[in-house]
């Protein structure tokens, strides 16, 4: 049987769950490991690439124009404006080439309008699932017709600003979130935002969801002593194929019912600044909660099969 690995995380030993992350010091030769890391994560993303046909060239080009978006934007100095003098230092691009990739035109544009259309469409969903005004008897979301009080126009209205209901229903429709019944009722598939036919749309929810997972992972880096983010795995190495079908069930309907216990509370807490304190900070924030599995060789020897208990 196998036996559980550790669970790593920046946050002190709780009980007997989980392990102090190791301290980057001078020995660990913290550049060796950073390009380790970067090896292995640049693997999944490559295989990605490769089977969508993204050639090499086009890889560099966009790396080379978020480096200098970033150097730019996130290294400033306090005062002075960002110049590509110092986006050439930051990133060891020439300025001849800094100057090119600020000049040239990009996808950032489309990207946001993308992002924006999966937040509209995200919220009309969660509105659904939490707002008892449009729920049924039993306190779960009931069919909506298109228009009047409790219809899906007005769970629009409510939930996604002035986004006209049929551009939702339509973008919810193509991505299988709802359907239509034959009775002309709108009824909620999925209580997620989660694309199931689109390609374009998951790989957008690819790189937000992994980017707050890098950013999470860095400010635990930087920050971890004093200010923890919650980060944790638990994993085993040798599981019968045979048992993940009722692994993947029900680690998937208890994720999903966490998650729904946590849109309660940041619900309940989204509200407006008081009138005494009008510019009060606000932040972006949540929880991601993800699944994974890969297939092992072959079946180690049953030591071999046991995790690492230190």
């Amino acid at each position: 049987m196998g036996s559980c690995l550790p669970i790593y995380i920046w946050l002190p030993a709780i009980a007997s769950f989980g392990i102090n992350f190791p301290t980057m010091d001078s020995d660990a030769r913290p550049h060796a490991a950073l390009h380790a890391a970067l090896a292995k994560l640049l693997r999944p993303l490559f295989r990605l690439l490769l089977r969508h046909q993204v050639p090499f060239g086009a890889f560099e080009e966009l790396a080379k124009r978020v480096y200098v978006d970033v150097a730019l934007n996130d290294f400033g100095i306090p005062g002075k404006k960002p110049s590509i003098s110092r986006a050439s230092i930051l990133s060891g691009l020439t300025r001849k080439e800094v100057q090119r990739l600020l000049t040239t035109s990009d996808a950032t544009a489309r990207g946001a309008l993308d992002g924006e259309r999966y937040n509209r469409a995200a919220r009309v969903l969660t509105g659904w699932v939490r707002d008892a005004e449009f729920h049924d008897a039993k306190g779960q979301p009931k069919a909506l017709g298109v228009d009047g009080d409790d219809g899906f126009a007005a769970l629009v209205r409510r939930h996604s600003g002035d986004m006209p209901a049929r551009a939702v229903l339509d973008e919810l429709e193509r991505v299988g979130a709802v359907r239509r019944r034959d009775d002309g009722l709108i009824e909620l598939v999925t209580r997620a935002y989660v694309p199931r036919s689109s390609a374009t749309d998951k790989l957008a929810i690819l790189g937000t969801d992994v980017a707050d997972l890098i950013d999470t992972i860095e400010h635990n880096l930087d920050e971890g002593d004093t200010d923890p983010r919650f980060q944790r795995k638990v994993m085993y190495l040798s599981i019968p194929v045979s048992a993940l079908p009722a692994f993947r069930k029900r680690s998937a309907a208890n994720a999903q019912a966490l998650l729904e216990r946590f849109d309660q509370w940041l619900a309940a807490h989204d509200v407006a600044n008081p009138p005494g304190h009008p510019d009060a900070p606000r932040a972006r924030v949540g929880v991601g909660i993800y699944y994974f599995e890969e297939r092992a060789a072959s079946a180690p020897p049953a030591d071999d099969s046991k995790g690492d208990s230190t």
